[in-house]
């Protein structure tokens, strides 16, 4: 084998395929195009839930729900925030030094349904790529 690496135009390619040159020295590039283009797609995914990960770990205090402006009968207004957690809504009133601190809990919120959703689905499509192939050298 050379120290020219084939995919040195492709570092992603190129981390993930290097262990498996190192270890079985097959030169036929028909056999690593393959395998490439299996991996390629694995590890991409690997690292997508990698990075979801990361992005839940550095999400701060977060709370469901919407925070919206109320009015009194006297015309002043405040800050409710309505939620639901257990088949339950609620509503709370949040003091007006709070709210810069509630708007950043629910906008983690958001991001940590956002990255969740992406998580599960990045998941399904893992495992389907899997299956597919473990089916694939079944046959």
């Amino acid at each position: 084998m050379t120290d020219i690496h084939p995919f040195k135009h492709f570092p992603d390619i190129a981390q993930s395929i290097t262990p498996f040159l190192k270890k079985a020295a097959v030169d036929s590039p028909l056999y690593l195009y393959y395998d490439t283009t299996m991996s390629k797609s694995q590890s991409r995914i690997e690292a997508e839930i990698a990075s979801a990960k990361r992005s839940l770990m550095e999400l701060g205090r977060m709370h469901p729900g919407s925070l919206s402006v109320q009015k009194r009968t006297r015309g002043s207004e405040y800050h409710q925030l309505s939620y639901s957690h257990g088949g339950r809504g609620y509503t709370k009133y949040v003091r007006p030094e709070d709210v810069p601190d509630v708007k950043q809990e629910l906008r983690n919120y958001r991001r940590f349904r956002e990255l969740t959703t992406r998580w599960v689905r990045l998941e399904i499509e893992l495992a389907n790529l899997r299956r597919d192939r473990s089916s694939s050298k079944k046959s």
